[in-house]
């Protein structure tokens, strides 16, 4: 499988993600499923359904983490400089009327679609590879929109 990018501190972010919920939250979710279980007939059980899906919930994002984890090449962004648009830079942008965007560069899992965006989105995609002055015409849902890049940073 291929390797995705993602940034030093979204990886940590996983790897505790994924030791909360090994140590902390299934332990504690199969100790409902048994109490829940005790309680006899699991057919009309609302207490066992409620957390036996809760357990499946869990073990989903736990399954998706590992995968993530097992798929990535962390990137130390800290130590990237330069004024090429790549992964883990901020960038800002102007669109042709006169709005500025500003955001960074990221993985699809530390993207929240305003102040951090994904390096496959199509704004992402358009972005990167581009340097300061350089405009990149970004097709979204609305339209094509065209923007210039006023200016790169990695570091603060």
């Amino acid at each position: 499988m291929e390797k995705k990018p993602v940034s030093r501190q979204g990886f940590d972010a996983l790897l505790k993600e994924l030791k909360d919920l090994k140590e902390n939250q299934r332990p504690e979710i199969l100790k409902v499923v048994q109490w829940a279980r005790s309680l006899g007939d699991l057919s009309e059980n609302a207490d066992y359904s409620a957390a036996k899906e809760k357990q499946r919930q869990i073990d989903k994002r736990i399954q998706f983490i590992e995968s993530v984890i097992e798929n990535a090449d962390v990137i130390d962004v800290d130590s990237l400089t330069g004024n090429r648009v790549m992964f883990g830079a901020k960038v800002i942008a102007e669109d042709e009327d006169g709005n500025k965007m500003q955001c960074r560069i990221l993985s699809d899992i530390e993207s929240d679609g305003k102040m951090v965006i994904s390096c496959t989105s199509p704004v992402g995609k358009a972005l990167i590879g581009r340097c300061v002055g350089d405009t990149c015409t970004v097709k979204l849902p609305s339209g094509e929109k065209e923007f210039e890049i006023l200016d790169v940073k990695f570091k603060e």
